[in-house]
């Protein structure tokens, strides 16, 4: 006697020997389910396979940082003792930032002197320039480096040509000689440069390949620029140094990190890294006890990005299993006959089940070996473009088999579950109806409908639930899953209330209607896959088109609609201003060009804020009674009470300006200007013309004057900011008109008119050029000018005020495109079945005489009114889930802002503006172009006549 397992077991080897057999005889069908499930495997094991590799470990990682030191002693850009974590990424002064001040005494102290005695040391310097290219200018990273020496392994990888030998030779990185034309063989100029040096090799820094870097030997490059700048007049190189420690032993121990702390350097140190110390012995979280739980790179908004990837995620799934499932279904009525004959020759309904379940099996387990081969293979074959997508290398391939066979198993259970309801269905047919192809009559099933509408009002709940309490972002997405799955199961009940809308169509759609509602039970699998297809493209696209909303409602001008400014970046670029501002009058249609200079006190080569000898600056002063008390005092708002805090920050005197716009608190130019900035004030324009100047700035104002300081001493001046004193210098006091409260000045404080700087014997230097301009600037003449001020060598930039421009139209209709392509593949899915199961209703049709084209019109009508459900129903359901996430977001961004409150840094009445915004254009297309594309792709492949049936005999 055969035992129970042994039976089972042999029903399930026939099951899926004939599953084989079916899928190899169906290869059409066969192949569409296969991709269908093997899409996002090929998506998900790529992703897998690349994140792992691009995830370095913490070995591979200190390696690029420190290469083969023991450590490397770093700049916080401190000049006082620090406190810092283990992993180096966080850090603090002694006593904390809120009591720091800088000590211009302390500014000259070397890093240095936090190598410990007796230790092996590599300097390592950089600074960034500007350096001629075939281009024009590019910001370059100068670096000095013996590269020759052995702890420096690991931190660069050479690439072609050889490493420097001596003065005159540099090697770039690949990005730098791709983005500044050059090659190895060529020269290059750092700008100030007396001489040229020549690139003898090119190289990669693993984790940085997009940086624009030149290296060079110790001395060989950052001395003799910094002297040939100094030589000029112009300030000298703002270098930055670091050291790679080797110390032997147990190496560069925590002790050792306490101790260069103390000399104000910052270690990441290997061995500190392999064994960190107790969160007891790190003296920063004792004085700072939130930075042990800090992390760096994580926001708020991070949460709300699970979220919308969790809800993405399961989505595809959920649309996956209900776009195989009508296929599965096809089989299985294509297959009705076999079947039927597994009936008859003894075989029950587990037997059905099985078979048809098996094919689910064959086709997932085929899926997923296939989907999970090309999707390493794709990364394996895409490794440099991804690396250089990512922008760093890959510490190798790092293959992680279970997860790769989870990734498969859950191809077999998306084929399992796709074949679920049609291995139900199947079963349910007795063996008379199998074998002379009726359907038979079945009552409805009333049972469906209310564990719909249930799930429906639990998923919507659950959703809701998930956007109010701070819960794993995945409830959002698991509620709205739930919720379309109880709209799947109401497909059939709202199949049959589409159905009373059959009175007032023609005649064709009216047969197409009413075959659809009376076969329930193919129809209702389709409408379900067009409904999930559709639901997530409108989840998502509900989602961005809400944060556009948002983000255009949020976004601050610089400046009015079509103005431009023109600005000089560097010391010397008021001999490069003139020449600039003829350049762009020629290649833009300039309609007014508003002239502007800057104040200027001793070397007019000096940056605005530069502290070299001689480089002065202008400074306009707010009287004391009229400056903002949380940042007059010594500790700033830290010396103020919570509550006396947020009293302040409402007081006009502390208002921040909403748009920063030029950010000149002084500037020279004529009524112009007014004019550039739609300034329509008759006073501030008479004034101008008058040679009086304008304050926009009514903190600066006093009794109708404003104070401009000269300061001559920028070392004083310094000193005196980092103590709050005040500034030294020499004062300058003008009768201004105050331009009326609420006028725009678009970050201008205070315009002074030529004659007036004339007048109060204050020089004057070139900066730039408002200008408004009569057309939109075309792609062309953009281009144009860039070029001629790139080959002038001059060092300015240009922006143009576009109004706000949403980055999220291209991923919409992107997602549009989508949802009509893959709602069309399902409503063709759905044509299939129609076909499949009115077969013997189109060639009565065909024996009665009808016209060749009816069988089109009707298979088109049929597609067509499956697709139009599905939209009409997925773009319902795909509201829940976008509405969900937005209610996540606005949450997260009302804690923030409480958060801000409750510190002092935002006001009560500051306004939260997180809007839910339905794509109306979107949803019109998939309403439209879907249902028509489908219906006419429907027509176009279904042959117009077939073969008459053969009469059954009795």
């Amino acid at each position: 006697m055969t035992s129970p397992l042994a039976s089972w077991y042999h029903s399930w080897v026939a099951a899926l020997r004939i599953a084989r057999r079916d899928a190899w005889r169906a290869k059409g069908r066969s192949a569409m389910v296969l991709a269908m499930i093997a899409l996002p495997v090929v998506g998900v094991s790529a992703v897998d396979l690349t994140l792992r590799s691009a995830e370095l470990t913490p070995g591979q990682s200190l390696s690029r940082r420190i290469g083969a030191a023991d450590a490397l002693i770093e700049s916080p850009g401190l000049d006082s003792p620090i406190l810092q974590s283990p992993d180096a990424e966080r850090y603090a002064p002694v006593g904390g930032f809120e009591k720091y001040r800088p000590d211009p005494d302390k500014q000259d102290r070397t890093l240095k002197t936090a190598v410990p005695a007796g230790a092996e040391a590599v300097q390592d310097s950089r600074a960034g320039v500007k350096v001629h290219t075939r281009h024009g200018l590019l910001d370059t990273q100068l670096r000095e480096l013996d590269v020759h020496h052995p702890l420096t392994k690991g931190l660069f990888t050479p690439l072609r040509g050889h490493l420097p030998q001596g003065p005159g030779e540099v090697i770039a990185t690949a990005a730098f000689l791709e983005h500044s034309g050059l090659y190895v063989g060529s020269s290059v100029t750092p700008r100030g440069a007396t001489t040229p040096y020549r690139i003898v090799g090119s190289y990669e820094r693993p984790s940085e390949l997009a940086r624009d870097e030149l290296l060079a030997l110790p001395g060989a490059l950052l001395l003799p620029l910094d002297r040939a700048l100094t030589a000029t007049g112009a300030p000298g190189l703002d270098v930055t140094d670091s050291f790679l420690v080797k110390v032997g032993g147990d190496g560069f121990t925590w002790n050792m990190v306490k101790e260069a702390n103390a000399k104000g350097g910052l270690v990441r140190s290997r061995a500190v890294a392999e064994h960190p110390p107790a969160d007891a012995a790190v003296p920063l979280y004792a004085q700072e006890p939130g930075q042990r739980f800090a992390r760096p790179g994580l926001d708020g908004g991070r949460i709300t990005e699970k979220a919308v990837m969790a809800t993405v995620v399961g989505l595809a799934l959920l649309e996956v299993c209900l776009l195989a499932g009508p296929a599965f279904a096809v089989g299985a009525r294509r297959s009705r006959r076999q079947l039927g004959l597994v009936g008859a020759n003894g075989g029950d309904r587990r037997h059905i089940r099985a078979i048809v379940l098996s094919g689910g099996l064959v086709i997932g387990a085929v899926a997923a070996v296939t989907g999970c081969a090309i999707g390493v293979g794709l990364t394996v074959g895409l490794r440099p473009f991804l690396e250089e997508k990512i922008g760093s290398r890959f510490g190798a391939l790092d293959f992680r088999p279970l997860e790769l066979l989870g990734i498969g198993l859950l191809a077999v259970l998306t084929g399992l579950l796709a074949a679920f309801v049609p291995a139900v269905t199947a079963s349910r047919q007795t063996v008379l109806a199998s074998l002379t192809g009726r359907r038979g009559i079945r009552r409805a099933n009333r049972i469906l409908p209310l564990i719909g509408l249930l799930a429906v009002a639990g998923g919507a709940a659950i959703a809701l639930y998930g956007t109010r309490y701070r819960v794993s972002p995945t409830v959002v997405a698991g509620g709205s899953a739930l919720a379309e799955l109880g709209v799947v199961a109401l497909t059939p009940v709202l199949v049959g209330l589409f159905g009373r809308l059959g009175r007032w169509l023609p005649l064709s759609p009216r047969l197409a209607l009413r075959d659809a509602v009376r076969n329930r039970g193919r129809t209702a699998p389709a409408v379900a896959a067009v409904l999930a297809a559709v639901a997530g493209t409108v989840a998502v696209s509900t989602y961005q088109h809400s944060r556009d909303v948002q983000a255009r409602h949020e976004y601050v001008a610089e400046l009015p609609a079509g103005t431009g400014l023109l600005t000089a970046n560097e010391h010397s670029a008021h001999k490069e201003v003139p020449a600039a501002r003829e350049t762009l009058s020629r290649n833009l249609p300039v309609a007014v060009r508003a002239d502007v200079e800057r104040l200027s006190v001793g070397n007019p080569n000096c940056d605005t804020y530069a502290t070299s000898p001689g480089c002065g600056r202008v400074e306009l002063i707010v009287p004391k009674e009229q400056r903002c008390p949380l940042y007059e005092s010594e500790h700033g708002p830290a010396d103020f009470p919570k509550e006396e805090a947020k009293r302040l920050r409402q007081d006009p005197r502390c208002a921040m300006p909403r748009r920063m716009g030029s950010s000149f608190s002084t500037i020279v130019a004529d009524e112009k200007l007014l004019q550039v900035l739609a300034v329509t004030d008759p006073g501030s324009v008479a004034a101008l013309k008058a040679g009086r100047p304008v304050a926009f700035d009514h903190r600066a104002v006093k009794d109708g004057k404003i104070t401009l300081r000269l300061v001559t001493d920028p070392v004083a001046a310094q000193k005196a900011a980092s103590v709050h004193a005040e500034l030294p210098g020499q004062d300058k006091v003008l009768t201004v008109h105050q331009a009326p409260p609420g006028t725009e000045s678009w970050g201008v404080g205070v315009v002074l008119p030529p004659s007036a700087a004339k007048a109060a014997g204050i020089a004057t230097a070139p900066v730039g050029s408002f200008f408004s301009l009569e057309t939109a600037a075309t792609t062309e003449q953009r281009q144009r000018l860039d070029g001629e001020i790139d080959r002038t060598g001059a060092d300015v930039r240009v922006t143009i005020e576009r109004g706000y421009q949403s980055d999220s139209t291209i991923g919409v209709l992107a997602l549009a495109v989508f949802a009509g392509l893959v709602t069309i593949g399902a409503a063709g899915i759905a044509t299939g079945l129609a076909q499949a199961d009115s077969e013997a209703d189109l060639k009565t049709l065909a024996a009665v005489g009808a016209a060749p084209r009816v069988r089109r019109t009707l298979s088109g009508f049929q597609c067509g009114v499956v697709a139009l459900m599905g939209v009409v129903l997925g773009s319902a359901a795909g509201i829940l889930p976008a509405v969900g996430l937005r209610l996540t977001q606005e949450r997260e961004q009302r804690s923030l802002l409480e958060r801000a409150v409750e510190a002092g840094y935002s006001t009560p009445d500051e306004s939260l503006y997180v809007p839910i915004a339905i794509p109306w254009d979107t949803l019109a297309g998939l309403l439209v172009l879907v249902p028509l594309g489908a219906a006419v792709l429907a027509a176009v492949v279904t042959r117009s006549s077939g073969a008459l049936a053969r009469r059954a005999t009795g």
